[in-house]
């Protein structure tokens, strides 16, 4: 009787909690496969955003070609060419003859694509003659839209300095990119002393009479020295010299600018 009694308490304990344990034990599986199902999903969205972070400075560096392309379509941004160039626009600041900002929207030194490969051959041929002392450019202008050339020859027409600036219906070559301003900086980035500076005004920025002007004192031989020295490199690359201005160098002359390349408005 005794046994009996146990067998029936144990079978109604059982019944009362085989429910309990069995509800217990499905619950943490689904707590397992939910955590694991979960952690996937976790790993799913990393790797998505994985994937944007690398795209972002793709788009970020397209943008900035874009911008720099559209610009000028068909001119070349020096520095694409040779990030050595040091470009410094006079006409992009009051530090010029006129005292005013030309360039308003202009912040680099575009030239047409052959004009600019001749530009780099002389930066090069400049390295070459003096491996060891840090020379390069200071590009002072390049391309110089038409409607600039309007704004510069207001400036100095009723006066003698207007033989000095082109008139715009005959055109400069600047208009077509296929003229540049230039000097050498030295190791530290300051220019060589040519004995006047960018866009002086007078005789002594002449190349015709250096000898007398050294005679005279007005410019030393160190000074020509260096004029000779920019003009070597910049002619073995093709450019050409004009008689007012030592820093200016055309890559041909203005009327084949006029049939090879575009004018800029």
């Amino acid at each position: 009787m005794r046994i009996f009694s146990e067998f029936l308490f144990c079978r109604r304990c059982a019944i009362i909690f085989l429910p309990v344990l069995i509800f217990s034990v499905t619950v943490f599986v689904f707590r397992i496969l939910d955590s694991s199902k979960v952690s996937h999903t976790e790993q799913e969205s990393t790797d998505d955003f994985s994937e944007l972070s690398v795209d972002e400075p793709e788009l970020d560096s397209s943008y900035e070609v874009l911008v720099t392309v559209s610009k000028f379509p068909n001119l070349v941004n020096i520095l694409d060419l040779d990030n050595t160039f040091i470009v410094d626009l006079k006409y992009a600041t009051a530090d010029n003859f006129t005292g005013i900002v030309l360039y308003d929207d202009i912040d680099a030194a575009y030239l047409h694509p052959e004009v600019a490969q001749m530009l780099v051959e002389a930066h090069r041929y400049l390295k070459e003659l003096h491996p060891d002392s840090g020379f390069r450019f200071i590009v002072y202008d390049a391309a110089r839209p038409l409607s600039v050339q309007q704004l510069m020859w207001e400036r100095v027409k009723d006066t003698p300095y207007h033989r000095y600036v082109a008139h715009p219906d005959r055109r400069s070559l600047h208009n077509f990119a296929a003229a540049v301003d230039l000097t050498i900086a030295n190791r530290s980035g300051v220019p060589l002393d040519m004995g006047t500076i960018f866009d002086h005004f007078g005789r002594a920025a002449g190349i015709n009479n250096e000898e007398e002007l050294v005679r005279q004192g007005i410019l030393t031989r160190q000074h020509i020295q260096n004029r000779e020295l920019l003009r070597k490199v910049m002619r073995h690359a093709g450019f050409r010299t004009i008689s007012g201005e030592w820093w200016h160098f055309n890559a041909c002359s203005l009327q084949e600018a006029m049939q090879r390349y575009e004018l800029i408005e």
